[in-house]
């Protein structure tokens, strides 16, 4: 099948626009791989100790110099549900290497905080940050140079992003992601979403709640609704860094714990001089992010994408914008639902055919590119294949060629909606992004007084005097990573939910984040400038009438031009210590725009 237009256009102004880093970054991974492993350039007390701690017979394998030796770098922490069952993922490697003749050892921890558990607490503005420490941390881990390739254990939302770009800094290696999977079903999201809508109207109290959120959220592995966890598992297997199928298979099952050694055994055969050598760099390319951008599209995934590939790109030399993503939804139809775009999870989407029939789909229809590099071989084709156990062997089947169930995934010939589910949005207000797949038509379009806040809280407490009773557009300002961090404003939908519900016209316009589960009330985010960076933003007054059209890209203020630029801009008083925030006051002032990935790693963006 021919490339789709669009997106080969797409793919090859990509290519042509980042030539000279692309190239300099190549150059520089081309350098680290001539120079050959890095266990044979160690000295013998730089040898001694980094495996003075392994056992006898690892030792031994060890004193060859050119035996494989995997890195693991690990985010496991039993705070957060998706990283608890990686406390046994060693064990598994470790075994699995021994196996093939090769040796494994963690080679480094990296921070991972649950943005379930910090969402409208002050920790939220350290998440997006966390991305770039976890990066940091990768390149510490990997730093030691005694190692043949990498495995990485992260699921969620800024961990793996962050691994993706620390591991890129050592792009000579061949890196595979290795997942947990999601958690069994508990209760229904629209259920939960239900009584989150009726304690936000105080007709529930907090037992109540609380008893609703732990059938929801109530064993290991990751939450079931498609975030930004499960956007990552989707972009990994677009981008051909997992092993095929292995985003959506439950934790601590056989088939799991096969994956999981199968994935140390692989990364033992791609290693520099083997045949099959697979260097990281060569698997993240323009074509295998177009592919992951085509995914984000086509499974209508988290917003919070349209910052982290960004900044996973220029990790690889690789400049992408707003408007790739912009013009690639818009060519590439919705084929997924799944909560908060449907009613069912990522478990209904696995039964009905999940990541095998979304990639056959899409490359039968020429919007996603099977001449790329994967850590699997063969192209993506090799990824609509799925992962069974035949007699306690793990071996790969042809995916569903049609969907089994209609209502969660549907064949590009018949999708849920001919464009994807994002939207660029331009004009006085600035650039953002809107995610419109859960999202009803008759709300993609909004005219209405702006009612200013600078910050949630203020929408919270003006929600509950009673005050939001007329149509109004919510300027949440000072939201922006130069401000407070980016923190996510996941606190505020139920709240404009329950007024979308009464009958008003509501929209959200921020230069902050919502969840990667933010669904049906239309919010104009990531907007750049921010407000804290003299942003228009900084001059919205109450009243002003603002417009949100989704259909047309539009997010304009009906203000005179020059009025505007004439007021006065408002500023944030707010202080930014307390809880670990006082440490990142070098972040905010480094950070880079919202379109730019808001990254404090890479010098053009600062």
């Amino acid at each position: 099948m021919p490339m789709h237009p669009v997106v080969a256009e797409v793919t090859a102004r990509i290519i042509a626009r980042s030539q000279d880093s692309r190239s300099a970054y190549l150059a520089q991974i081309d350098a680290a791989s001539r120079s050959g492993p890095g266990r044979a350039k160690l000295s013998c007390a730089n040898f001694a100790h980094a495996f003075a701690a392994m056992p006898d017979d690892d030792k031994t394998r060890m004193r060859n110099p050119m035996a494989p030796n995997l890195g693991i770098v690990t985010a496991y922490n039993d705070m957060l549900s998706a990283h608890q069952p990686y406390e046994r993922f060693p064990d598994v490697i470790r075994a699995a290497a021994e196996s093939v003749g090769a040796t494994a050892q963690v080679a480094g921890g990296v921070p991972a905080m649950c943005d379930g558990v910090t969402q409208g607490r002050p920790g939220m503005e350290l998440s997006l940050f966390s991305r770039d420490v976890i990066a940091m941390s990768t390149g510490i881990a990997l730093s030691h140079d005694a190692f043949d390739a990498g495995l990485m254990l992260g699921i969620c939302d800024k961990i793996v992003p962050g691994l993706t770009i620390g591991a890129l800094a050592f792009g000579h290696l061949p890196m595979i992601f290795v997942p947990g999977g999601p958690m069994t079903s508990g209760l229904s999201n629209a259920e939960k979403a239900r009584v989150r809508g009726l304690y936000a109207e105080g007709k529930i109290g907090r037992e109540e709640l609380l008893d609703s959120e732990m059938k929801s959220y109530h064993g290991p592995g990751t939450c079931t609704f498609y975030g930004t966890a499960n956007t990552n598992q989707m972009m990994m297997e677009m981008t051909g860094l997992h092993l095929p199928g292995a985003a959506f298979v439950h934790p601590n099952t056989p088939l799991r714990d096969a994956l999981t050694a199968a994935a140390a055994k692989r990364a033992v055969e791609i290693i520099a001089g083997a045949e099959a050598y697979t260097p990281m760099a060569r698997v993240v390319d323009e074509k295998s992010l177009v592919n992951a951008m085509v995914g984000l599209m086509a499974t209508g995934g988290s917003t919070n994408h349209t910052l982290h590939m960004v900044a996973i790109a220029r990790a690889a030399g690789i400049i992408l914008t707003w408007s790739d993503f912009d013009d690639i939804s818009r060519v590439v139809p919705l084929i997924a639902r799944v909560y908060p775009n449907g009613s069912e999870d990522v478990n209904a989407f696995q039964a009905a055919g999940g990541m095998a029939f979304v990639i056959r789909q899409l490359l039968d229809a020429g919007l996603a590119h099977d001449d790329v590099v994967t850590v699997a071989g063969g192209g993506l084709r090799a990824y609509q294949r799925e992962p069974f156990l035949e007699d306690g062997r793990l071996v790969w089947r042809e995916g569903p060629e049609t969907s089994l169930n209609l209502d969660i995934l549907r064949p590009v010939s018949d999708p849920f909606q001919a464009e994807g589910g994002l939207r660029l949005m331009a004009g006085g207000l600035g650039r953002a992004v809107m995610k419109t797949s859960a999202v009803k038509a008759e709300h993609h379009v909004i005219e209405a007084p702006a009612k200013v806040f600078d910050d949630q809280d203020a929408l919270l407490e003006a929600f509950r005097r009673g005050e939001l009773t007329q149509d109004f557009v919510a300027v949440v300002r000072f939201q922006g990573p130069k401000a407070n961090g980016m923190p996510e404003l996941h606190s505020l939908t139920p709240t404009l939910g329950v007024l979308l519900d009464r009958g008003l016209k509501v929209a959200l316009v921020t230069d902050g984040r919502m969840s990667g589960a933010s669904g049906k009330v239309p919010a104009a985010i990531h907007v750049t400038p921010e407000a804290a960076d003299g942003g228009p933003l900084s001059r919205v007054r109450d009243g002003d009438l603002i417009l949100v059209d989704a259909r047309t890209g539009r997010l304009e203020i009906k203000v005179d031009a020059a009025e505007l630029a004439a007021r006065e801009p408002a500023r944030s008083h707010e202080r930014q210590i307390g809880f670990g925030r006082e440490l990142f006051g070098w972040m905010r002032r480094a950070a880079g725009p919202a379109e730019a990935g808001a990254s404090v790693l890479f010098e053009e963006v600062a």
